[in-house]
């Protein structure tokens, strides 16, 4: 039963137009999917009413994305829905009302704050007035999505990278920001790790230096560094174990891919994740490249061996 009914709205009348400024991580939309097919609905969704002098008269979702999606996903044609007279200012400050106690993340809260200031035109002083904030953490919250790589946003939003080691990881300059992002998800370190991480390549002063930084934690990481729990791994288990997870999210991302997954995000995400895919079609020519030249090296190493195995 729902709590609170509202309308029952059709999927096709919800635009999502602020989803953008929200995480929608693949275990938390499994989950809610699951709960909707045991449970039902059971809270509405909050949706903004269209102003009356745009033709679209559809309704603008303020909070319920996940549901929304999974709703879709489960082949429903509608949500009961609260419908809130509000404006898109309104509307995404009420994002931060609802979750309250909850709390956004850093990079939700810069997203939201990026778009108050950018998109709509307010001024930093306005927006702490109206969150109730200083001005300064404004500050620091369009500084943190402003100075952090738009690519490793997209892997925030992906899932493969951990929102805490982003905030950290903005605090780098943008060119040092990427190698040391690949680091910290091909080793999975934990936030500890990767602040001790910056930290060092923030202190080196050359290209050397951190270059030196990178190859240390990636090869051969400090015993204070490492987790007390952790053992000692080969590059045989880093390559087993990326080639497990590339298996895996790779299973993942096609199955959401034919299933249409694209056509169901709103305009923002939708571009998004083309523009990832796009990204990612040069990393697997070129990933397929390396695999095929290393099978062949085997296949050649493997061929000498006998070789030499005849001989002696």
């Amino acid at each position: 039963m729902v709590t609170n009914p509202g309308a029952p709205l059709s999927l096709s009348s919800l635009r999502e137009h602020l989803a953008g400024l929200r995480l929608c991580e693949a275990p938390a939309l499994e989950a809610i999917r699951r709960s909707l097919e045991r449970h039902g609905q059971l809270q509405p969704i909050t949706v903004a009413a269209q102003p009356r002098d745009q033709a679209d008269d559809g309704h603008e979702v303020v909070d319920g994305f996940k549901r929304m999606r999974a709703a879709r996903a489960l082949g429903w044609t509608s949500l009961h829905a609260v419908i809130e007279d509000v404006g898109v200012v309104d509307a995404k400050l009420r994002i931060v009302e609802i979750h309250e106690g909850q709390r956004l993340t850093e990079l939700e809260e810069g997203w939201l704050v990026r778009s108050l200031h950018r998109d709509d035109r307010l001024s930093q002083g306005e927006i702490a007035a109206r969150l109730g904030r200083h001005k300064s953490w404004v500050n620091r919250r369009l500084v943190l999505v402003e100075a952090l790589e738009p690519a490793l946003q997209l892997d925030v939003r992906r899932g493969l990278l951990a929102v805490r080691a982003a905030v950290h990881l903005a605090a780098l300059p943008r060119g040092n920001q990427a190698p040391v992002a690949e680091l910290i998800m091909r080793h999975g370190m934990s936030v500890r790790q990767t602040h001790a991480l910056v930290t060092e390549i923030a202190a080196a002063t050359t290209v050397e230096a951190r270059a030196a930084v990178l190859a240390r934690w990636s090869h051969a990481p400090d015993a204070k560094h490492a987790s007390p729990t952790r053992a000692v791994r080969s590059e045989a288990d880093y390559a087993l174990g990326d080639i497990g997870a590339l298996c895996r999210s790779g299973a993942r991302l096609q199955a959401r891919l034919h299933q249409g997954a694209l056509d169901a995000l709103g305009e923002q995400p939708r571009e998004l994740v083309r523009r990832g895919l796009e990204g990612l079609l040069p990393v697997l020519e070129s990933l397929s490249k390396s695999v095929v030249a290393t099978l062949c090296r085997a296949a050649e190493s493997e061929i000498a061996r006998a070789a030499r195995k005849e001989v002696a």
